[in-house]
């Protein structure tokens, strides 16, 4: 796509906009009285403004029925996940019945490795990237060690080679094919949290399967960013938090996938808990575990009705469009965003930037930026001109212009910022 800098091209630009009323939709926060540019969706998205009377309707069923909102609610509560299935499974390229909401993220991981993660012996390998987040590498070597083996000699971690950011694709599949005969589980994130890296889901898949593997995604900064296609992938398992790209509040519900061939198979090994069993039979309290169909199988608890509805709210918006118009629009803003940050370092001579997200395809909304000596003083004085981006030690700003509620105009905005430096 060719830009220009001047203001009216991208007034132009949302002007023609397809997305550019749902930014109305959202509550945008100020800085100084005025509208900030708000760029960090992919950390916590913004507030839907239905949000509030979502939550109302939930609250005036329990103020007014009590126990009873379990059955005579507006939403019964007996099976609130339902109404939230359909439109979570379009968003990640699913069935109906491979997607349930349920938990936060790394619960539901650790509840997923407990089905898919069975090593023996021979085949205990776990492929992973390299500076995963946290809570990823610890779920990894806990569940390593939970089944005895050394996450020194069991995890292998693709990382980029010396003097790259990215990790290589054709490294990630190398790793795959040197290790088919002792791996167990590849396991991987849709977008690396740090550099904004997209990994070929379909290909590690495919590979993964084909040396006998299983194939698992955390979908953190993919769920509400990237155009998923999880069940005509095969994917075996994955899981999302809500509260980044699916604006759905801070420590929102989470979503989980488990492709159809496993969800069907009630003798698959799972953690079980009641609100997993067998609706029809739930409230007959028998002993004796026999899962509901699907993805649902794994619930454990009552649903969390109040984030639940949160949620639904967010998701409801999401319902009004469809994920390839939203990923079109974030890569024109992400392109935009790297016009702006190239035009910078060209006029002025105070900013020092390198870009660190590799070029599409392996490219969403996120671009993160790898600063010099003077990049903590540019990220303080963007802040303090309504700029709401990211700092991550030691170095680097993480900008995410989400097509949701970001507009060209903001790009503009803080391009002219950057200028004047």
């Amino acid at each position: 796509m060719i830009f220009n800098d001047s203001e009216t091209f991208a007034q132009e630009k949302d002007l023609y906009d397809s997305l550019s009323s749902f930014k109305n939709m959202y509550f945008i926060p100020k800085v100084n009285e005025k509208t900030s540019i708000y760029l960090t969706g992919n950390s916590l998205g913004l507030q839907p403004k239905s949000t509030e009377m979502a939550l109302k309707v939930e609250l005036e069923d329990w103020k007014n029925l009590g126990v009873d909102g379990h059955f005579h609610g507006k939403k019964p509560w007996l099976h609130y996940h339902k109404f939230l299935t359909e439109k979570a499974a379009k968003i990640v390229g699913a069935k109906e019945d491979e997607v349930v909401i349920m938990n936060q993220l790394t619960s539901n991981l650790h509840f997923l490795f407990m089905s898919f993660y069975r090593p023996s012996k021979t085949r205990n390998k776990i492929i992973m990237e390299v500076g995963a987040f946290p809570s990823d590498m610890y779920l990894v070597e806990s569940q390593v060690k939970l089944h005895g083996f050394n996450p020194e000699d069991t995890i292998i971690e693709v990382k980029p080679r010396n003097g790259e950011y990215s990790i290589r694709h054709e490294d990630i599949i190398s790793a795959i094919e040197n290790n088919k005969d002792s791996l167990a589980l590849v396991f991987f994130s849709g977008v690396q949290y740090y550099t904004g890296q997209v990994f070929d889901i379909k290909d590690i898949t495919e590979k993964a399967h084909a040396c006998g593997a299983i194939a698992g995604f955390d979908l953190a900064h993919a769920a509400g960013n990237l155009v998923l296609h999880l069940h005509d992938w095969a994917v075996d398992f994955a899981a999302w938090c809500t509260y980044k790209y699916l604006n759905s509040g801070p420590g929102g519900v989470a979503g989980v996938f488990i492709h159809e061939k496993h969800g069907n198979n009630p003798e698959l090994f799972r953690l079980a808990g009641w609100w997993g069993h067998n609706e029809a039979e739930r409230f007959k309290m028998l002993k004796g575990f026999v899962p509901e169909k699907g993805a649902a199988g794994w619930q454990l608890s009552n649903a969390p009705v109040l984030s639940m509805a949160v949620h639904n709210a967010a998701l409801e918006i999401f319902d009004q469009t469809d994920m390839e118009t939203l990923h079109k629009k974030g890569l024109e803003l992400n392109a935009y965003l790297q016009f702006w940050v190239e035009k910078a370092m060209e006029k002025n001579s105070k900013i020092k930037l390198e870009i660190i997200t590799p070029a599409f395809p392996e490219r969403s909304c996120q671009l993160s930026l790898m600063t010099n000596d003077d990049g903590k003083n540019l990220f303080d004085y963007l802040t303090k001109n309504g700029v709401i981006a990211d700092w991550r030690n030691p170095n680097v700003i993480r900008m995410a212009p989400v097509p949701m509620y970001n507009s060209f105009e903001d790009i503009y905005r803080l391009g002219q910022l950057m200028l004047n430096y």
